[in-house]
C-alpha cells in the first residue's frame, strides 16, 4: 500500500468519526430530553448508558436506550478515529501530531479513550453530551486546518516531539473530563439549592450529587496536573534547548503553557491547602481550559512565535 492510500484511508477514517461522533452527540441529548418529565423518585436502568433494555413506550426505557446508542456510537467512533490517526502516521511515516490537524485528531481520540474508560471505572456517562459535543467541533474545526501529511520542519526531528506533545495530549484529555465535570457541577448545584423537591424532574436528577461530581473533577484535575507539568516545563523546555538552543525564551506558546499551569497550580493548591470546593473551584477550573484552549487555537493561529509551524 501506498503513502497516499495511507493518506486517503486517514482522511476518510477521520471524516467518518467526526460524523459517527455527531451522531452520539445527539444521541445523548435524546437520552436527557425522554428523562425530562422524569421524577426525582423514578430510577433509570443506567444513567452513565452502558447497557440498556429493550425499547418500549416508558421515558425510562427510551431515555436508557438512547444512552446505550450513544455510547456505542462513541467507541465505534473512537475506533475509527485510531485507524484515521494510525494511518495518518503511516502516510507521514512519522508520529502523527506534529500540526494542529494532527494533534485536534489525537486529541480527541485521547479525550474519547479517557471518557470510555471512565465511564466504565467510575461511571461518568452524564458526562457524554459535552465530551461527544466538543469532539465533534475539535474534529470540525481540525479539518478547516487540514494540511497533507509529509515530512516535519527540522526543528520537530527529535524524539522530544514524542514526549512533549504527548504529554500534553494526554493531560488536555483529562482537563477536558474535568471541565466538563465542572460544568455540569456548576448546573447540578445550582438545580439543588433553587429546585423545590416536588419539582425536580428529568435527566439532571438522575446524574450524582453535585458533591460527587465536584470530587470526580479534582480527581481527574489531580491526575492531569503532574503530566501536564512534565509536558509543559520540563519535556517542553529540554525540547526548545535542542531545536534553538535555549530553554526557555518567553514565546507566546511558552507564556500562555505556563498560565495554564499557573491556573491549574492555583485550582489544585487552593482545594489541597484552603478546602476550595464549590462554585469558585468550578469556575477557577474552567478558566484553566479556557487557557488550555486558547494556547492550542488562539496562538497557533493569532499569534506568532517560534511554534507558527504548527499550523
Amino acid at each position: 500500500m501506498t503513502l497516499e492510500n495511507y493518506a486517503q484511508i486517514s482522511n476518510y477514517a477521520v471524516a467518518s468519526a467526526t460524523g459517527i461522533l455527531a451522531l452520539a452527540f445527539v444521541a445523548y441529548v435524546a437520552q436527557w430530553g425522554f428523562a425530562r418529565n422524569l421524577p426525582a423518585d423514578r430510577e433509570l436502568v443506567n444513567a452513565g448508558g452502558v447497557e440498556g433494555p429493550s425499547t418500549g413506550a416508558d421515558p425510562v426505557e427510551r431515555s436508557d436506550v438512547a444512552g446505550g446508542i450513544g455510547l456505542s456510537l462513541t467507541s465505534l467512533s473512537t475506533i475509527v478515529l485510531l485507524i484515521g490517526v494510525v494511518t495518518r502516521g503511516l502516510a507521514a511515516e512519522r508520529v502523527p501530531w506534529g500540526n494542529m490537524y494532527e494533534f485536534g485528531c489525537v486529541a480527541t481520540l485521547a479525550a474519547l479513550v479517557t471518557y470510555l474508560v471512565l465511564v466504565r471505572v467510575w461511571d461518568i456517562g452524564w458526562v457524554g453530551p459535552i465530551i461527544t459535543g466538543f469532539g465533534t467541533v475539535v474534529l470540525g474545526a481540525s479539518a478547516m486546518v487540514y494540511v497533507p501529511a509529509g515530512p516535519l520542519v527540522p526543528a520537530l526531528h527529535s524524539y522530544w516531539l514524542v514526549i512533549h506533545v504527548l504529554g500534553a495530549i494526554i493531560s488536555g484529555a483529562a482537563f477536558l473530563v474535568g471541565a466538563a465535570a465542572s460544568v455540569l457541577y456548576l448546573v447540578k448545584s445550582r438545580a439543588e439549592r433553587n429546585t423545590p423537591e416536588d419539582q425536580r424532574t428529568g435527566f439532571l436528577w438522575r446524574i450524582p450529587a453535585s458533591a460527587k461530581i465536584d470530587q470526580v473533577a479534582y480527581r481527574v484535575h489531580a491526575f492531569a496536573f503532574p503530566i501536564w507539568t512534565f509536558a509543559a516545563l520540563i519535556a517542553g523546555p529540554i525540547w526548545a534547548q535542542y531545536a534553538w538552543g535555549r530553554y526557555w525564551g518567553w514565546d507566546p506558546k511558552e507564556v500562555w503553557a505556563f498560565i495554564t499551569w499557573v491556573v491549574y497550580a492555583g485550582y489544585l493548591h487552593a482545594r489541597a491547602t484552603a478546602g476550595w470546593k464549590g462554585k469558585a473551584a468550578a469556575i477557577l477550573a474552567l478558566i484553566g481550559f479556557a487557557t488550555f484552549v486558547f494556547n492550542f487555537v488562539g496562538v497557533n493561529l493569532w499569534v506568532g512565535g517560534m511554534h507558527s509551524y504548527a499550523k
